[in-house]
């Protein structure tokens, strides 16, 4: 029998080396938890991305296409103290980060992207923790938050274009679910959610007529409170003030990431500086943010694709504090108490006119 030879064609091949991991630590507040997911989408280009957060902040993440994982650390309870920091670094460890990302430059944060061995750790010439890390990015002071946070995937530490970034949340069906829920029972009269935030966890911050704006307004629109538990004796307020019939109380009833959703349903959301404002800007629903201690240069205003923003202009004392005290270190609270109704209403008027 007559031999065969077969001849095999081997096609050259590349062998891609893994892609970088990334590890972001945000354990600051919700609403900076928000800021950051433009770092996140970022750095997800590049490969995968974990995040370290809070108890409270983890569902925030919950369908985010640039996270991989989310890693909870709760640092005020189950994982207090050296012990639950040298936990969660061993943790960490053996994942094998490349770089790690401050979003939140405490000490605490800084010791355990070293304690967890990862090579690069970037944050903030200005952070608590900047002697740990391996690359200082400078705190650009006149830049938003959300584009300060990206800064940090930069390689010469540059934010990117003014504007250029908004934040992105995901609710899923669940969330959704849970919005229809809420308003199952409420007419359907043909008229236009309002959403109405006027809690924050900062005294200073809370605007005092928002029961006085719910009653002009409600003629025109289904005005819909929105916060946690605590806030539900303003929720009641309110609905004293403008009628029960026209409001809807969801605070203390969704989720965050399903409060995100109920403001994705709405016309536009009244709020103080605090986190609702992020939330909102997080699912583009137009946003009219009300600054007293506070201001927008500090640059943790709305980023919704239609905002804006009120603040009682020309006081000497404003602003007084980077969050805003529990009360007014002059007694007075000027810069909220003289924000007059017709003003606000006349924003929220501006804001959604064609």
């Amino acid at each position: 029998m007559d031999s065969v030879r077969f001849t095999v064609h081997r096609k050259p091949y590349t062998v891609h080396p893994p892609l970088p991991s990334s590890l972001v630590v945000q354990t600051s507040f919700l609403g900076d938890l928000v800021l950051t997911t433009p770092l996140l989408a970022s750095l997800a280009d590049r490969g995968p991305v974990d995040v370290v957060t809070t108890p409270a902040g983890a569902p925030l993440l919950a369908n985010h296409p640039a996270v991989r994982a989310v890693i909870v650390y709760d640092k005020r309870r189950a994982d207090s103290g050296l012990g639950g920091l040298w936990r969660l670094a061993r943790r960490l460890r053996a994942a094998g980060y490349d770089s790690a990302y401050m979003a939140q430059g405490s000490m605490r944060s800084a010791a355990l992207a070293r304690l967890a061995g990862v090579p690069e750790v970037v944050g903030f010439d200005t952070s608590a923790g900047k002697w740990l890390y391996t690359r200082r990015v400078r705190y650009a002071k006149d830049r938003h938050h959300a584009e300060r946070l990206a800064s940090l995937a930069s390689p010469l530490g540059e934010p990117p274009a003014a504007g250029s970034v908004r934040p992105r949340l995901y609710p899923g069906e669940t969330e959704r679910a849970a919005v229809e829920a809420l308003l199952r029972d409420v007419p359907r009269d043909g008229a236009p959610y309002l959403a109405l935030a006027p809690g924050s966890i900062w005294g200073t911050k809370r605007w005092p007529h928002y029961a006085a704006l719910a009653k002009r307004l409600a003629p025109v629109y289904r005005i819909i409170v929105v916060g946690g538990p605590d806030d539900a004796a303003l929720a009641a307020e309110i609905g004293a003030a403008a009628g029960a019939e026209r409001i809807v109380d969801a605070t203390g009833k969704l989720s965050l990431l399903a409060s995100a959703a109920l403001l994705a349903r709405c016309a536009a959301l009244v709020t103080n500086d605090s986190a609702p404002q992020h939330l909102a800007s997080a699912v583009g629903t137009p946003t009219l943010s009300i600054f007293g201690p506070t201001v927008p240069e500090f640059g943790f205003g709305p980023l919704a694709p239609r905002h804006r923003t009120v603040g009682l202009d020309g006081l000497a004392c404003r602003p007084c504090d980077g969050h805003g005290p529990a009360v007014c270190p002059l007694g007075h609270w000027r810069c909220m108490r003289e924000l007059e109704v017709g003003h606000i209403e006349e924003g929220v008027h501006a804001l959604l006119r064609p």
